[in-house]
């Protein structure tokens, strides 16, 4: 999609890259977000709201978008405030919930568990089984996609005000750039490949959920699944089992929504194989 200069409202100062609002007269309002350096970026972020397509999850939309002749990604936005509906983000909340949590501390929030975001839930929705099976199945998402940077503010409610009557919901999934390789580039994707690291490169990755505010670091995207899937199996086992039931390659099948010029070959094969990788996993916890 091409982003006229006309469009453009005004810039978005959550988050470290440069991004802005813009409106689309037909589709409405989105934001436009660019990529850092050589990263990927913007097509980790195609990538894997198709990914969410395919999964059944609700999600944000995303498209692949050029500005002035720069590359880059096109999330729509789905707090629509013209029928009172607000974002509140995960920090805001456990600020209210957890005796003690810092909002405002970027890197290394132990605090930022999901025992504590369950508290969350529980302490505000009508519902909060229902939100934590969906936020699970989000959770399941990131481990297929490697997302790395789910922080306390890439996820929260969506509040809504009519009739008097305030509601609170689950927010759909959004922000993923941080998945997928992004980050590499060829030359050390050649490396990953030519010693047979891909399962290394899964496994160390550094979530931003802790499993425990006394651990030094997140743990892998992977990692958290699996144990979830032991201490909280009635919130785990569904989304586990809709991964079990599709093919390999369903799942895969979102990399062709990427044209050619935009990410390269090795970078195609790297993807395909990290989330095969985690696939593969995901689908042996639910044997």
């Amino acid at each position: 999609m091409k982003v006229k200069s006309e469009w453009e409202r005004e810039s978005e100062d959550m988050g470290s890259k440069y991004k802005f609002w813009y409106t689309n007269p037909v589709s409405g309002k989105w934001l436009l977000k660019f990529p850092r350096g050589n990263s990927g970026e913007h097509w980790a972020e195609k990538i894997a709201a198709e990914v969410g397509r395919v999964l059944g999850i609700d999600h944000a939309k995303v498209e692949l978008a050029v500005f002035e002749g720069k590359r880059g990604s096109a999330t729509k936005s789905f707090a629509d405030v013209g029928t009172g509906q607000t974002l509140i983000h995960g920090n805001q909340l456990l600020e209210l919930a957890v005796q003690g949590y810092d909002p405002n501390k970027k890197f290394n929030q132990s605090s930022h568990t999901l025992k504590n975001i369950w508290k969350v839930f529980d302490s505000v929705l009508h519902d909060p089984e229902v939100a934590k099976c969906r936020f699970a199945d989000y959770l399941i998402f990131d481990a297929i996609i490697g997302n790395t940077d789910r922080h306390h503010e890439n996820w929260g409610l969506l509040s809504q005000v009519a009739e008097d009557e305030v509601s609170v919901d689950l927010a759909p999934t959004y922000d993923h750039a941080s998945s997928l390789g992004r980050e590499l580039n060829d030359s050390k994707r050649e490396r990953i490949f030519a010693n047979n690291r891909i399962g290394t490169y899964v496994e160390r990755a550094r979530g931003a959920i802790y499993w425990s505010d006394s651990d030094s670091r997140g743990i892998s995207p992977l990692e958290l699944v699996r144990r979830s899937m032991d201490t909280f199996p009635d919130l785990f086992s569904p989304g586990l089992q809709r991964v079990k039931n599709l093919e390999r390659e369903t799942l895969l099948n979102p990399l062709m929504q990427i044209p050619n010029g935009w990410m390269s070959t090795l970078a195609r094969e790297f993807v395909s194989d990290q989330m095969d990788y985690n696939i593969r996993n995901l689908q042996e916890l639910s044997a």
